[in-house]
């Protein structure tokens, strides 16, 4: 059954990954990707649509981001276009609870499937957290999330509690009160290239890293990393 089931999340994944790109890439004309004017024309586009629906397009990226992160996908891409897409607050909610859904729903399924599997492979490598998590799993667990996953793939922390069998109201909420600050910086960036594309006349790569909308948040991501560091050595790595 394990092995039937990694097949079909492969395929599953492939599949929705390669339909997504092509409709990425059918919609844009591939030679004018230099022309700036291009861009801006695809901001108007795109404010235009989400605005003449944006309950129905949230629910659309809502059930598209939960769906991509149970299929492994990555966390990071999803933020800056809901940036983007939504602007940084509302950005940040749906992203927030979208992803925290479906790395829960992720979680239960390795949990029922893939426990002999994940603690054959990755046991080992994080022995030295195990018992750590298990002292307070909903505090270590929102400090793991917070720092970013200590450089852990982000697939692989959505797993990791497997191997210590953590309850599924902490990990859903420690997942999601960790999340915010890093979703929230993430969804800002995406936000300020929404404003510089709309702004700007042509671009600037020195202008756009000195507009507000992307150098606070980027100053605020820096902040973040000097803590995380400093929390990861005081909590974790000491241990």
């Amino acid at each position: 059954m394990s092995k039937k089931l990694k097949f079909f999340f492969g395929v599953s994944y492939i599949i929705i990954l390669v339909l997504f790109l092509y409709f990425i890439f059918s919609q844009v004309e591939i030679s004018k990707l230099n022309d700036f004017l291009y861009y801006k024309e695809i901001q108007i586009k795109l404010e235009n649509y989400i605005g003449s629906d944006l309950f129905f397009n949230l629910v659309l990226f809502f059930i598209f981001s939960v769906i991509w992160i149970l299929l492994l996908g990555f966390g990071s891409p999803l933020l800056i276009v809901s940036g983007i897409l939504f602007g940084k607050w509302i950005g940040t909610l749906v992203s927030v609870i979208s992803i925290s859904i479906g790395a829960l729903l992720l979680y239960i399924l390795a949990s029922f499937f893939f426990t002999d599997l994940i603690y054959q492979k990755i046991e080992k490598r994080f022995s030295k957290y195990i018992e750590l998590f298990k002292r307070n799993e909903f505090y270590y667990f929102f400090v793991y999330r917070f720092v970013g996953g200590l450089g852990v793939p982000f697939f692989l922390q959505n797993i990791l509690p497997v191997i210590f069998n953590m309850k599924k109201s902490n990990y859903f909420f420690s997942s999601f009160l960790g999340f915010i600050p890093s979703f929230f910086i993430l969804n800002t960036i995406g936000s300020g290239l929404n404003i510089y594309i709309k702004q700007a006349e042509n671009f600037n790569f020195i202008n756009l890293i000195l507009t507000k909308e992307i150098y606070l948040p980027i100053a605020f991501f820096i902040m973040i990393v000097c803590v995380s560091t400093i929390i990861k050595k005081k909590i974790f790595y000491d241990k």
